[in-house]
């Protein structure tokens, strides 16, 4: 199966964020994303930004065009996000976004009505029914194919410092589930998700799709879900491993440091050097630890199994790439990792609210939708 990589130009940047839909007074789900999309995508049709429905009811992704910088893709979602509130906020419903909703249940939603969505859900059952995740796709442009699977393979090993800052889910259904990422588990129960093969060429990927298409595992090249993967219609390698941020800042921090790393490791290649890989069973154990302790984790760096905690690691990461986010226009944006580091991850705060209420997720929620409005730290109205 010959796959096309579409011409990109280096190191641009994408963005796409799933967002909740909320009561605003409950903070229960509310399925009302027919309702809003059709005026929603008429009118970002002549716009750099898209608003679109996704598997449930109970979501929009809004996404951006293709930014020149992590700056210019944010700010398409700034101004998708705008849209989307000049058409929630009178109808009654808030927005919010995390990896998972602290109590809503599955069985309380409804499926969007596409026949992609049917099929995926006639395959799945119950896990595609459980599907109750929302998350972020950071896309960055790769200017030459060839390097694509060895960049993808070098950013594997970045996997786990990205879900822990991202990390978002530590309750599942109205339990505390103990996982700073329940989602990343959830998610890689689907076919094709998870963690990506270690396939070394565009000639050995394109032997993949056709052994998938063969077998009915799969139509094409979206329906590789795997938690790093190419993006052949755009021409960029696409991030997935991470929950839904809670805040636009967080999105461009986390956007800015897969920025910053694709073209870290595209000049590696430029130079000649040939990028360092890791074992897959260490990329597995990597990416429960980050599932599990968060930021907290102790992971795998490097072939011969040296261990670092996440929270050093990335803070040695930030200060050796930051010349490459200069470069880059992200400075900034980057800048925010080392927030993220001192203030905490969006799991840490949810888990701080659950305790100094008495576990109440109601007003876990409810923080949620003050972040998702104002920031980290947002004041209670």
């Amino acid at each position: 199966m010959t796959q096309e990589f579409t011409d990109s130009s280096r190191s641009t940047v994408g963005l796409e964020w799933e967002i909740m839909l909320a009561d605003p007074e409950t903070g229960d789900l509310v399925g009302r994303a027919p309702e809003l999309l059709a005026a929603l995508e008429d009118e970002s049709a002549a716009e750099r930004h898209t608003v679109t429905g996704e598997l449930l009811t109970n979501t929009i992704e809004v996404t951006s065009g293709i930014g020149e910088s992590v700056a210019h893709a944010i700010g398409d979602i700034g101004n998708a996000i705008t849209a989307v509130r000049a058409a929630t906020d009178p109808a009654g419903i808030e927005l919010l976004s995390a990896g998972s909703h602290p109590f809503a249940q599955w069985f309380d939603q409804q499926v969007t009505d596409k026949t992609r969505y049917h099929h995926l859900i006639e395959r799945t059952q119950w896990w595609g029914r459980n599907m109750m995740i929302w998350g972020i796709h950071v896309h960055v442009g790769v200017e030459d194919r060839d390097k694509v699977f060895p960049i993808i393979n070098t950013l594997t090993a970045y996997l786990p410092h990205l879900q822990s800052l991202a990390a978002s889910s530590p309750f599942w259904a109205g339990e505390r589930t103990g996982y700073a990422s329940n989602r990343a588990l959830v998610f890689q129960q689907l076919p094709t998700a998870g963690l990506p093969w270690a396939l070394h060429s565009w000639a050995e990927f394109e032997g993949y799709l056709d052994d998938m298409g063969r077998t009915g595992v799969m139509a094409d090249a979206t329906e590789v879900r795997w938690d790093i993967r190419p993006a052949p219609r755009w021409g960029t390698i696409e991030v997935r491993a991470c929950d839904g941020l809670s805040t636009l800042a967080e999105l461009a921090s986390v956007a800015a440091l897969v920025q910053v790393l694709v073209e870290h490791l595209s000049r590696m290649l430029d130079a000649g050097e040939t990028l360092p890989t890791m074992p897959s069973w260490f990329h597995r154990e990597n990416k429960w630890r980050a599932a599990r302790y968060g930021l907290d984790a102790r992971v795998i760096v490097d072939a011969a199994g040296t261990q670092r905690q996440v929270r050093e690691h990335l803070a040695e990461t930030v200060s050796e790439l930051a010349p490459i986010a200069v470069d880059l226009g992200c400075a900034a944006e980057f800048a925010g990792v080392s927030a993220i580091l001192e203030g905490g991850a969006s799991y840490e705060r949810q888990l701080s609210v659950a305790d100094s209420t008495d576990a109440d997720l109601g007003a876990v929620v409810q923080h949620l939708i003050r972040e998702f409005r104002s920031g980290p730290g947002a004041p209670v109205i």
